[in-house]
């Protein structure tokens, strides 16, 4: 079998079989087939696409890349949570703790920030003392005792997809529907949980910016996980407009806290009980409208909180930050941005907002920067909120008054002001599952 056969396969237009993907893998892993190759082969999927079954095996064959976590010491059904990346998405935060709540085990592996979008890992760091970084016998112990446990990607997770992202990343070839499902699914299926809920994000501050790639990705992420057996069902949720209020690690972390203790923003709070409604559902806990009942249930009798501080203190964190959100460390300086104009806000740019609070020091513009937990933005004027000239748009926060001019500018440029009221939209957009596309209104 020779690599270049499979690319002039594919650049026609063909369909590769399950020995062609899994060779190609395992060869390219091996450093068998060259870079300059695999890239030919990314260009030809990026322009022929892939079959939902191509997909599915290219996925399992980067998952099997390298561990394979098996989760049969944890007791019960597992279900893990993915969200394609946003800005203010401290949901982890707020779900785990819920499914948790009423029973079902969260066994999640999460990231850190990636460009505009934050981590939950950088967020639960933000928690004095928190550990992130566990082995394998705490990590299954913790979930055990407590319910949950949210920790940083460990061991050698699918290495095959670190080779293919980083080529990619240099090839145009990123924004391809078939790599980018096989890229997140590989990881999900190596993490061995039984049940995977996809929290696809859409607009300007996803990677995915329209409605209708949003679903075509989701269809696919979907088909993959039930191919590998795992029950699986993805949400499409708004991104074009920051995630409740906060962006910023600690004070994420402030506003999940609120969530959980029902004095949350109405965004944040209506997306967490569909998501972890959806978790529930998966691990059958009974009807959708059952499981939206036990979600609201966990939050209004306080397990929820309660969950997440047993996590915390089980992980090594000071949980008085947790009962009391004013005990986070505080930025050194403030800086308020007020309305330059009267009207209704249109549209608020949610990409520029992440951008201009990694300017601020809450995320990395490089991977040896340092992340300072307090600085961030606080929004006070939200989509179609009408505002007069000089009122509160949003405070930033930081260390250093020189981050703030260069923020500014950038928080100002995403705030869009208009003399029309916008149209209300939804916040969650579809659900996909294995039988198809629920669209809300």
């Amino acid at each position: 079998m020779r690599m270049y056969d499979l690319i002039m396969r594919k650049r026609n237009g063909e369909e590769l079989d399950e020995q062609e993907i899994r060779f190609m893998i395992q060869e390219y892993v091996a450093g068998a087939i060259p870079d300059y190759q695999m890239s030919a082969m990314l260009m030809a999927i990026y322009f022929r696409g892939m079959s939902d079954l191509e997909t599915a095996v290219l996925t399992d064959a980067v998952a099997h890349s390298g561990d394979m976590v098996d989760l049969s010491g944890i007791e019960g059904i597992k279900v893990d949570k993915h969200s394609t990346g946003g800005v203010g998405d401290k949901t982890t935060l707020v779900i785990a703790p819920i499914v948790a709540a009423c029973g079902v085990k969260v066994a999640k592996m999460s990231g850190r920030g990636l460009g505009h979008t934050g981590g939950t890992v950088d967020k639960l760091e933000a928690i004095p003392g928190m550990q992130t970084s566990l082995d394998t016998k705490t990590f299954f112990d913790i979930v055990n005792k407590t319910g949950l446990s949210v920790v940083g990607q460990s061991g050698n997770l699918a290495p095959a997809d670190k080779k293919l992202y980083a080529l990619r990343d240099v090839t145009a070839t990123v924004d391809s529907i078939p790599l980018i499902a096989a890229s997140i699914m590989s990881k999900k299926l190596a993490a061995g949980n039984d049940c995977i809920l996809l929290d696809v994000k859409t607009g300007s501050g996803a990677f995915m910016k329209s409605l209708e790639d949003s679903i075509l990705l989701a269809q696919k992420m979907v088909a993959i996980g039930e191919h590998a057996g795992k029950r699986t069902v993805a949400l499409i949720t708004d991104m074009d407009i920051p995630l409740g209020f906060a962006i910023g690690n600690a004070m994420e972390v402030a506003e999940a806290v609120d969530t959980l203790n029902g004095t949350g923003p109405a965004d944040l709070t209506e997306v967490c009980i569909s998501l972890a409604a959806n978790m529930l559902f998966l691990a059958n806990k009974g009807s959708m409208e059952e499981c939206q009942t036990l979600a609201e249930d966990s939050i209004r009798s306080g397990r929820a909180l309660s969950k997440l501080i047993e996590m915390v203190e089980a992980q090594g964190g000071d949980s008085k930050v947790i009962r009391n959100p004013q005990e986070f460390v505080q930025a050194k300086y403030s800086k308020e941005i007020r309305a330059e104009q009267t009207g209704f806000i249109t549209h608020i740019n949610t990409e520029k907002c992440g951008i201009a609070s990694v300017a601020l020091g809450a995320g990395r513009e490089t991977k040896e920067s340092q992340i300072d937990y307090a600085a961030g933005i606080l929004l006070k004027k939200k989509y179609g909120e009408y505002v007069n000239q000089g009122d509160l748009l949003a405070i930033m926060f930081a260390e250093e008054t020189s981050k703030f001019d260069a923020a500014q500018n950038m928080i100002l440029d995403a705030y869009q002001i208009g003399a029309n009221s916008p149209e209300e939209k939804p916040l969650i957009f579809a659900r996909v599952g294995k039988d198809g596309v629920e669209k809300f209104d």
